[in-house]
């Protein structure tokens, strides 16, 4: 199984962008997917995660209310949309999925499979 994410760029704080992970090689509808990123120097962070339907998400506290997750199983393709964008979101932004279904969760020692990454640079 393999996930491609994309959609990153340079955009100006206040700006939007949409992620998103494309799921290949296994039945998408079975498991979880997360969003995590990575900023230089820093550890990686998660940011948001939703269940299999996408009938459950949770969200860090750093991006409640600015970011959505949501996922189209038929396009076997999640999604993270981020809104009122800042200088601290600057990072890499990778998404992430388990080998076996299971419930989301924060952290990502419980993602076995993980996306390319994708730059999200944003200009104060």
């Amino acid at each position: 199984v393999q996930l491609v994410d994309s959609g990153g760029g340079l955009v100006q704080a206040g700006g939007s962008l949409r992620l998103s992970c494309l799921a290949s090689g296994r039945p998408f509808n079975t498991y979880p997917v997360a969003w995590f990123r990575q900023a230089p120097g820093k550890e990686r962070e998660f940011v948001a995660s939703i269940n299999w339907s996408g009938g459950t998400t949770y969200y860090s506290d750093s991006v409640k209310g600015r970011f959505t997750i949501s996922r189209v199983n038929t396009k076997k393709t999640a999604y993270l949309q981020m809104n009122n964008l800042n200088a601290e979101d600057t990072a890499v932004y990778f998404c992430a999925a388990p080998t076996v279904p299971k419930s989301p969760t924060n952290d990502h020692r419980a993602y076995d499979i993980w996306g390319q990454g994708t730059q999200v640079t944003v200009s104060s």
